[in-house]
């Protein structure tokens, strides 16, 4: 007897929120004890790559752009330097980024 759809999608919710949550306390912890430079900025890559990715697929399936970001959490010039980056690692010029701003602009 296989589990239903259903039931693997609420186990596949629990295990995101419990990694979401180590990852965040991770990160956390590093900024606190100032050792940003012990972790490989390949590692970085890889898990902003894969939310990334997770986003853009869960926006596109629920039609609508949830809040990428907790506000409260994030400073302005992180954003800015955040997306900044990201433009320039995919060769995204700010006119590009202009016909895409107000897709979805949000309420």
């Amino acid at each position: 007897m296989s589990a239903s759809p259903s039931a693997g999608h609420a186990a596949f919710h629990l295990e995101f929120r419990g990694a979401s949550q180590a990852l965040a306390e991770l990160a956390t912890a590093a900024l606190e004890s100032r050792c940003t430079k012990a972790i490989a900025s390949d590692d970085i890559a890889r898990a902003a790559t894969a939310i990334l990715k997770l986003y853009a697929a869960k926006a596109d399936a629920e039609g609508t752009l949830p809040a990428p970001v907790l506000k409260e959490s994030v400073t302005p010039t992180e954003a800015v330097q955040f997306v900044c980056e990201v433009l320039r690692a995919l060769d995204i010029s700010l006119f590009d980024l202009a016909m895409w701003y107000r897709r979805g602009e949000r309420q």
